[in-house]
C-alpha cells in the first residue's frame, strides 16, 4: 500500500502539525505501508527558508527513513492578507507540479489547513490515481472567520466552497478531535469520516528515563518555586494576555513562576505587555528542538493550556496537552468541550479553568501552588490516561485498518 502525504509544514520545522504527521508517518511504514511526503522548504516560524534548503538546495531527502520531496513556497515577514496568501498559493501551485512526477500512490492524505492545499490535492489525486484522504486539524475557514481573522466576504464564500468540495469528493476525511469530526457529519451527512486524534510517543516522553534540563538553573528558579509552562505558538487563538494579568493577581505568592515558551505574530505584544504590568514573575523563551522538550518537561509543575472562549472550540484539544501528561505533569486547563471532558472529568489530570477568566485562573494557580500532592496525584493520571487513550502506535494502527478497509 502506497500513501502520499500532502502538507505546508514538515519536519525540520517545529511544531503540532509537523510533528503529528511526520510521527504518524514513521509508524505507519513500521506498518508496512510505504510513505512517502510533499512538503515545502522549511520555513516556519520564522518565515524565512531554512539555511540548508536555500536556493532550492535540497529537493529530497529522507528523514527516520520517510523519503521527503520539497518544492518551493514564498515566503516573507510581512503579516499583510496578500503575503499570507501567496505564501499559500504559491505552495498550492509548486505542489502539483513537484508532486504530478512522482509516480501513483493508493491514497493521498492532505493536511488541512491550509485549506487553499485542497486545489492542488484533488488535482495531484487525480492525476496520481489516489484516493484522496482529507485530513482535517482545523475547521477552516470556520475558525478563521469567527476569530477575525479573515472578514472578506467573497474569500469567505470561495473557501466554503472549496471545503464542501474536497470534503464530497474525499475517499475519507479524517478529524484530530471528535468534534471535529461531528461537525462535518453535521454539515456533509453523506461524507465518510473517521477520528483520528493527535497523541503522543508514551516511550520518548517517558519520565522515568529523561534526565533533566538546566531550565531552573538558567531561569534563576528554585526546586521550592511551582512553574506554570505554556510551551507552543503565541497566538491570536491562545488568548495568552489573560496569563499575564492573571500572573499579575499571584504576584504576592513568589513561589509562582509562568513561562511562556515559543514563538507566533501575538508575542511582541505579550512582551509589550509584561513591561506595562511590571512582571517579575513571568518567563519567555524562544522555542527548542523536540529532543529537548522532554528534559524541560520535566523540570515544570504544571502543563498551562488556555484557549480563546469561543464556541469553535468547545470540540480542540491542543496538541501540547500530550507530551506533558506523558511527562507526569498536571493540567491547568482552560478549554471546555472535549479536552475538559478528556482529561478533567475522566482522566483527573488536572484542574480546568473557565477561557478567557483571568480572576478564575489565578484562583487555580494559587490553588494548585499550595497543593502539591494533589499535583503528583494528577501527574500519575495524566500519564496512565494518555497512555491508554492516545498512544501514536495505536493510533497507526488503527489508521491502517480503516486504509485497508478503503483500498
Amino acid at each position: 500500500m502506497k500513501l502520499l502525504i500532502l502538507t505546508q509544514y514538515y519536519p525540520p520545522e517545529i511544531g503540532a502539525p509537523q510533528n503529528r504527521l511526520h510521527e504518524l508517518a514513521v509508524r505507519l511504514k513500521k506498518e508496512g505501508v510505504d510513505v512517502q511526503v510533499l512538503t515545502a522548504m522549511p520555513n516556519y516560524p520564522k518565515m524565512e527558508i531554512f539555511e540548508k534548503y536555500k536556493k532550492g538546495k535540497v529537493k529530497q531527502e529522507e528523514i527516520d527513513g520517510i523519503p521527503v520531496f520539497r518544492s518551493k513556497i514564498y515566503v516573507s515577514q510581512s503579516k499583510k492578507i496578500v503575503s499570507r496568501l501567496l505564501n499559500y498559493f504559491s505552495f498550492v501551485w509548486t505542489s502539483y507540479w513537484r508532486g504530478r512526477k512522482l509516480g501513483e500512490f493508493d491514497f493521498l492524505m492532505v493536511e488541512s489547513p491550509p485549506l487553499f492545499l485542497g486545489y492542488s490535492a484533488l488535482r495531484l489525486s487525480k492525476k496520481l490515481n489516489s484516493k484522496l484522504i482529507f485530513n482535517v486539524s482545523d475547521l477552516w475557514p470556520e475558525s478563521a472567520e469567527k476569530m477575525g481573522i479573515v472578514t472578506n466576504q467573497r474569500m469567505l464564500k470561495m473557501a466554503y466552497k472549496l471545503e464542501e468540495k474536497c470534503y464530497k469528493r474525499s475517499q475519507l476525511v479524517t478529524g484530530q478531535t471528535q468534534g471535529i469530526v461531528e461537525n462535518i457529519n453535521e454539515r456533509f451527512p453523506g461524507v465518510k469520516t473517521h477520528w483520528l486524534p493527535n497523541g503522543v510517543d508514551v516511550s520518548f516522553y517517558d519520565p522515568s528515563k529523561i534526565k533533566e534540563s538546566n531550565l531552573r538553573s538558567v531561569e534563576n528558579i528554585t526546586k521550592d518555586d511551582i512553574v506554570f509552562f505554556y510551551g507552543g505558538i503565541l497566538g491570536h487563538a491562545q488568548g495568552l494576555h489573560i496569563v499575564l494579568e492573571a500572573a499579575k493577581k499571584v504576584e504576592h505568592i513568589p513561589q509562582i513562576k509562568v513561562i511562556l515558551q515559543g514563538a507566533g505574530p501575538e508575542k511582541q505584544e505579550l512582551l509589550a505587555l509584561k513591561e506595562k504590568l511590571s512582571l517579575t514573575n513571568v518567563i519567555f523563551r524562544d522555542p527548542v528542538p523536540k529532543t529537548e522538550m522532554p528534559g524541560i518537561l520535566k523540570e515544570v509543575d504544571v502543563a498551562l493550556v488556555p484557549l480563546r472562549k469561543l464556541d469553535l472550540f468547545q470540540g480542540a484539544i491542543p496538541s501540547k496537552i500530550f507530551e506533558a501528561l506523558a511527562m507526569k505533569k498536571s493540567l491547568l486547563l482552560g478549554v471546555d468541550g472535549e479536552a475538559k471532558k478528556h482529561f478533567i472529568e475522566k482522566g483527573k489530570a488536572g484542574l480546568f479553568f473557565e477561557p478567557e477568566n483571568i480572576q478564575d485562573l489565578a484562583d487555580k494557580m494559587q490553588k494548585m501552588a499550595v497543593n502539591r500532592e494533589e499535583l503528583k496525584q494528577m501527574g500519575e493520571n495524566a500519564r496512565t490516561y494518555v497512555s491508554q487513550h492516545f498512544n501514536r502506535n495505536d493510533i497507526a494502527s488503527k489508521l491502517q485498518d480503516v486504509l485497508k478497509e478503503n483500498a
